[in-house]
């Protein structure tokens, strides 16, 4: 992962923790009702896959002992992984593009209610994502992949060549001959694996997802209803389909790109359409970014601007995110596909300790704030989730103090230790596993491997009845709190 330049270590502090008196005055553990939304408490788990449904997608134990152990730290909500909307392969991602899907849904739903005692809001996020390849081999892109245009031929001179025999000559050039051949997208397929966009309207499928999307989402958001959740957000951040539309890199000529009207025309229809088939008492949100921090992307301007055409349409929350782009992804190595959270744009999604002069916690603050402070002089009064480094409850108090934010998120805290929430609730915060930042939980996502935290993954490896990763290694949840078990 790219590390900022200045490589300052700064260690997580959480501050002193609170009495119970403080936390029963605090904003962080008021309850917050706003049109369809209601929680206990202003605090919120974020989604974040955790590679443990099938390859069909289905859920599995593992998928329900990851949720029900978050749930007996009995947050305000949790949002459920990101979950494919489509019916097609994705690897271990949860998915909800099909009916069949339903029942095994109902499995978290059921154990997050009976594991918090009905005190946590649960829903799923819901997402839709283009064909990203691995990168290839030199000699088998040349070989097989690259298609093979009058504009390579007529570079090598091959009107009258074979195919076989074209890709032969190509082999052979040394790449600063080759790259003057190629064009810059096949360039990019080659050095980082192609990657669909939105704006590749030459192929039908791409051209046709403004018809094709609103649909997919809406059957996706009825399929979560029924399996009992209690609202859906729609997976409106960093690098997949919907973010994609919202960037300012969304050139679209067809209406649904260009001005930032035009680029927040799909998001705007699919929410319409999820809003038809769950009704207009059911929670329904997104989560977005406060900016895309890569070159010629959105910036805090067409934030505020898409945040407020949300609000205007109803949505019941806007959660924010930041970052986590491919265009400046590092580059895979040959076999794997480019990870968003790689670059610039993705250590501003998950910094970690070592960080730059602004430092890693709260880094998302200060933006999500100018965005609910646009929302609130327009007359619009939609929560505002935050997220981003935050791991101390005074800190967490401040930001909700100063009317920065509406609800606290905390992901990789909430993963370090899911009992954050009932320690720090009970007057036992001293007893928190303060999270290290060091990102050892995003290095086993990019790979694309079960997701543990170090803090706890090689903890009571021995205890009766866990689950293990399947070479025995790593548990698969973190140990239970000893005060919850007296």
């Amino acid at each position: 992962m790219w590390k900022p330049p200045e490589k300052i270590k700064c260690l997580p502090d959480p501050g002193v923790w609170p009495s119970v008196e403080e936390v029963a005055s605090s904003r962080l553990f008021s309850p917050l009702k706003h049109g369809n939304l209601e929680l206990l408490q202003r605090t919120w788990i974020p989604a974040m896959v955790p590679w443990r449904a099938t390859e069909e997608g289905e859920v599995t134990d593992a998928v329900v002992e990851w949720y029900e152990r978050f749930a007996r730290g009995r947050p305000g909500a949790i949002v459920v992984e990101a979950t494919g909307i489509r019916d097609v392969p994705s690897g271990p991602l949860l998915r909800i593009g099909h009916d069949r899907y339903i029942e095994g849904l109902k499995r978290i739903v059921e154990a997050v209610k009976h594991a918090s005692g009905g005190e946590t809001k649960l829903y799923i996020q819901i997402i839709d994502f283009l064909s990203i390849r691995r990168r290839p081999a030199r000699d088998k892109f040349l070989g097989r992949f690259l298609r093979i245009t009058d504009a390579h031929r007529a570079a090598l001179g091959a009107e009258d060549w074979s195919e076989q025999t074209v890709r032969e000559a190509l082999m052979v050039l040394e790449n600063e001959e080759l790259y003057k051949i190629l064009d810059p997208r096949e360039q990019e397929d080659l050095e980082r694996g192609h990657r669909e966009r939105v704006t590749d309207t030459e192929l039908p499928h791409i051209r046709d997802l403004p018809e094709v999307l609103p649909e997919l989402f809406a059957n996706a958001a009825r399929r979560a209803k029924e399996a009992g959740f209690d609202g859906v957000e729609l997976h409106y951040a960093h690098a997949y389909t919907m973010a994609s539309f919202l960037s300012k890199l969304n050139t679209r000529d067809d209406g649904y790109g260009g001005s930032p009207e035009a680029r927040v025309r799909l998001p705007l229809e699919v929410y319409d359409a999820c809003r038809q088939a769950v009704g207009d008492d059911y929670v329904l949100g997104c989560r977005m970014l406060s900016e895309d921090c890569i070159d010629g992307g959105s910036t805090l301007e067409d934030t505020t601007f898409y945040a407020k055409r949300f609000a205007e349409a109803g949505m019941d929350f806007l959660s924010f995110s930041r970052g986590g782009k491919f265009e400046d992804a590092l580059q895979p190595r040959v076999g794997d596909a480019i990870y968003p959270y790689t670059g610039p744009s993705g250590y501003e999604c998950m910094p970690q300790f070592i960080s730059d002069v602004k430092g890693p916690y709260g880094r998302n603050v200060e933006p999500t704030a100018h965005i609910r402070q646009s929302l609130r002089e327009a007359g619009l009064n939609t929560p505002v989730v935050v997220a981003g480094g935050i791991h101390g409850f005074h800190q967490a108090e401040d930001i909700l103090a100063a009317d920065k934010a509406d609800v606290i998120g905390l992901a990789r805290q909430a993963m370090a230790d899911p009992d954050w929430f009932l320690k720090v609730k009970t007057g036992a915060g001293a007893a928190v596993n303060v999270c290290k930042y060091t990102n050892y939980c995003e290095g086993l996502d990019q790979k694309h491997k079960v997701v543990t935290c170090q803090l706890w993954d090689r903890e009571a490896l021995d205890e009766p009845g866990i689950s293990k990763t399947d070479d025995g290694k790593r548990r698969l949840t973190a140990p239970l709190w000893k005060r919850e078990e007296a």
